[in-house]
């Protein structure tokens, strides 16, 4: 069966792009949880992110938004003193500060769900990519993402974060049209 080229690269990346990535999410623990993920993967490589993993389950509380809106500077401190992380303040601090934000949305629209899915419509995008080469790093809508997630107070979530952000989270199937994954997320989720 044929994949999609970075899926070659690790067991764990492999694992990763056969059952989740590209798949849609509507649970907004999981959406959540690729928020932080993605930002602090910014600069770094997403295998490192995937390592680390679980690693970030245990120190952030399984990504309960609430618990970690109210993270103080003694358990911040203890963060940025795990190796199991990142260990980068402004990441650390963003996280929190994105808990916060994340629960405001909740409160304005009900779901992050409801909110995050809406630049694409509440349907996944399936694009036609023959190589990963193809892929965009940012699109229209990710920078319409990034723009209003900025707005509302979020923090590391440029354009080619949110855009890394909506692959990861099925907003659009960038499985290259050669990989099995495409067809089966397309028939699945169209």
């Amino acid at each position: 069966m044929k994949k999609c080229t970075w899926a070659l690269s690790s067991p764990n990346e492999e694992q990763y792009h056969d059952l989740e990535w590209g798949v849609p999410v509507h649970d907004d623990r999981l959406l959540f949880e690729f928020l932080i993920l993605e930002g602090a993967q910014a600069g770094l490589s997403w295998s490192t992110i995937l390592n680390k993993r679980d690693g970030y389950r245990n120190a952030f509380d399984n990504f309960d938004a609430e618990t970690i809106a109210g993270y103080d500077d003694e358990k911040i401190n203890a963060l940025l003193a795990n190796p199991d992380i990142v260990r980068n303040k402004l990441k650390v601090n963003a996280a929190v500060i994105n808990a916060q934000a994340f629960l405001n949305v909740q409160q304005a629209f009900g779901s992050f769900d409801d909110y995050i899915w809406q630049f694409v419509d509440h349907k996944p995008l399936h694009n036609a990519w023959n190589s990963h080469a193809d892929v965009p790093a940012s699109t229209p809508a990710s920078e319409l993402m990034s723009k209003d997630l900025k707005k509302r107070g979020f923090k590391f979530v440029g354009s080619t974060i949110c855009y890394a952000y909506m692959q990861a989270t099925g907003m659009v199937n960038d499985h290259t049209i050669d990989c099995y994954r495409h067809a089966e997320i397309k028939t699945k989720y169209s």
